[in-house]
């Protein structure tokens, strides 16, 4: 393998040489990898919210390795083969069109008029979208994929219903007597997170660690 003095170029060299000389590598497909790209995310979720320098630095890495394992498959494509360089490449060219108040003569002052700038290059970039859900990746998860389809959803003036009746859910103590009206009080629960700004997968991960403490607490007790 030929040594570079770029760090990002000799990784991507020493997954080419994995991919290319390692059996179990070389059988290993896009699908095959979604597993460890799920985990490999949450655990850097871990390290942002619960961890040390050294295990974020540690866990960033191995989601590098993700994306590179991801190119290094997709270069072999018989059919349409792309390499890290076009994802880096590809990348750059977005992140400039969607900064043009960095990279061109707008201006951008405050945190919401760079967010026109960027939805305006967005929607440019994907004018085929009919739907105002058209992108949103159904593998999230439930309580993050709520917020996200109701933040899609005040954009053409649907899901206020939503908002309204978990206001009133919370003022008559309203209770689930079934798993579809758990489902609606769950959905109203992540109503209420965006209207007030918070994460609700988020808030549910922080409480579900103040619980497991708990758990070891008990256990140890």
């Amino acid at each position: 393998m030929t040594e570079h003095p770029d760090p990002l170029r000799t990784a991507a060299e020493t997954m080419r040489a994995v991919r290319e000389k390692c059996a179990w590598s070389q059988q290993i497909t896009h699908r095959d990898l979604v597993p460890y790209l799920i985990e490999e995310s949450h655990e850097v979720i871990d390290a942002v919210e619960d961890g040390t320098r050294a295990d974020l630095r540690e866990e960033l890495a191995d989601l590098l390795w993700q994306v590179l394992f991801h190119a290094a498959i997709a270069a072999q494509d018989p059919d349409d083969p792309f390499d890290i360089d076009d994802v880096a490449q590809t990348l750059t060219e977005k992140m400039v069109r969607r900064h043009p108040h960095v990279f061109a003569d707008e201006v951008a002052n405050t945190p919401e008029e760079v967010l026109v700038h960027w939805n305006a290059a967005k929607a440019a970039e994907k004018r085929s979208r009919t739907s105002v859900l058209d992108g949103v990746p159904h593998g999230m998860p439930a309580l993050a994929l709520a917020q996200k389809v109701l933040g899609r959803a005040a954009r053409v003036g649907a899901g206020d219903d939503v908002a309204l009746a978990a206001h009133d859910a919370a003022e008559v103590g309203a209770a689930p007597e079934s798993e579809e009206e758990l489902g609606d009080l769950l959905l109203m629960l992540t109503a209420t997170a965006r209207q007030n700004g918070w994460d609700a997968e988020r808030a549910l991960r922080e409480r579900l660690r103040l619980l497991e403490d708990d758990v070891r607490t008990a256990e140890t007790s």
